[in-house]
């Protein structure tokens, strides 16, 4: 049995539609799959999280820009996972126009207050895709916490606001939080500041420019300071801190977080290990996969449980920017990328449905092979 563990391929197909192509590739050549579709805490979360027994609550938020959303978290029980991206994520951008100077993370924060409506108190916070660099001000002034400038007024959505930034009371944060159990759910280790840190590192993927780079760096600093003020720690540097956009800070500074793997969570949640105890073969990929994707990413979380298990590893991506010897090196012994199969990112795109089922024909014979491509 192959089994289809894809995580999405960003702006062509959710990680389940992925996963879907190929396993209907491998039924079209005789053999057997199983989709078992990832995430490691960014997009998808929510949609890995269901076939793990989780179910969707609704809650109506802001988006980044102000607009209300419909956005949804995951319940199991007490717990309930928030996925950022739902209600502060870029893909939620009106006419996908970035907002870097004032995206704002309040629908986040929302969401976390639905949550303990509903009676959970184990939370935790999945950070990926979010479109903001707001320090996670905007999550905590949905929470209760009054955040204003020197006069005492309060400051007004988005990260350019915290130049200004003179004052965080947090006395009026949700006191359900007191009792609740929260997680960061990250594989981002980077700091709030520097040129390591939120605005240096992930502004420009938002739209911000150099002049916003700058302006969303001194508006950390200052709310850092301020934090760390209110708080009496200072969290600025700790790993994580400057995951979306701040909110990752926040979450540590202001709410006791713990941070959790986001690939090992998710990866435990579903039923991983169990499900390799049957397979002949794993497929694991994403739309591009690349250093990056060594760093803790579902795949190679989902490669190394595999080689535990003795069970050979492919990939299937967009584009795959590996040479052999890294792919061996994390246990993989195969690679497929659309896009040198299409020859051109256009129909890489286009025809990534109809590509993936190409290759899940193909995986048949690979198991045939012992795993060897």
């Amino acid at each position: 049995m192959i089994l289809v563990c894809l995580d999405k391929f960003r702006g062509c197909l959710t990680a389940a539609q992925a996963c879907a192509a190929v396993v209907k590739g491998v039924a079209e050549a005789g053999g057997r799959a199983t989709a078992m579709p990832v995430a490691d805490g960014g997009e998808g979360t929510l949609e890995a999280l269901a076939r793990a027994g989780y179910r969707e609550v609704q809650a109506d938020v802001t988006g980044p820009t102000g607009r209300p959303v419909r956005a949804a978290f995951a319940v199991r029980g007490t717990r309930a996972v928030i996925e950022m991206a739902r209600a502060s994520g870029l893909d939620l951008l009106p006419g996908g126009e970035p907002a870097p100077l004032v995206a704002d993370s309040h629908g986040t924060g929302a969401l976390i207050r639905a949550a303990l409506d509903h009676g959970c108190l184990d939370i935790v916070l999945a950070v990926g895709g979010s479109a903001t660099t707001d320090g996670g001000a905007g999550l905590l002034r949905a929470l209760g916490a009054r955040i204003t400038d020197s006069r005492g007024v309060p400051l007004g959505p988005g990260g350019a606001a915290l130049t200004g930034v003179a004052h965080v009371d947090l006395s009026s944060l949700d006191f359900r939080l007191r009792l609740a159990r929260v997680s960061l759910m990250s594989d981002v280790d980077n700091p709030l500041t520097g040129p390591s840190g939120a605005a240096a590192v992930f502004g420009p993927q938002k739209g911000a420019s150099p002049r916003d780079v700058e302006v969303l760096e001194r508006g950390l600093r200052e709310f850092a300071a301020v934090m760390t003020r209110a708080t009496g720690r200072d969290m600025s540097s700790s790993p994580g801190a400057g995951a979306a956009g701040g909110a990752g800070f926040a979450a540590l500074a202001a709410l006791g977080a713990q941070r959790v793997s986001g690939a090992e969570f998710v990866l435990g949640e579903i039923g991983l290990e169990e499900a390799l105890r049957g397979a002949s073969l794993v497929v694991v990929g994403e739309g591009r996969f690349d250093a990056q994707s060594l760093r803790g990413k579902a795949p190679v979380g989902v490669a190394e449980a595999a080689a535990r298990h003795g069970v050979p590893v492919v990939v299937v991506a967009g584009d795959v920017r590996l040479q052999v010897a890294d792919l061996r090196s994390a246990g993989i012994v195969g690679a497929w990328s659309l896009l040198e199969r299409a020859g051109a990112l256009e129909p890489a795109i286009s025809r990534a449905p109809e590509l993936l089922a190409q290759i899940g024909r193909e995986l048949t014979s690979v198991v045939e092979r012992g795993g060897a491509a």
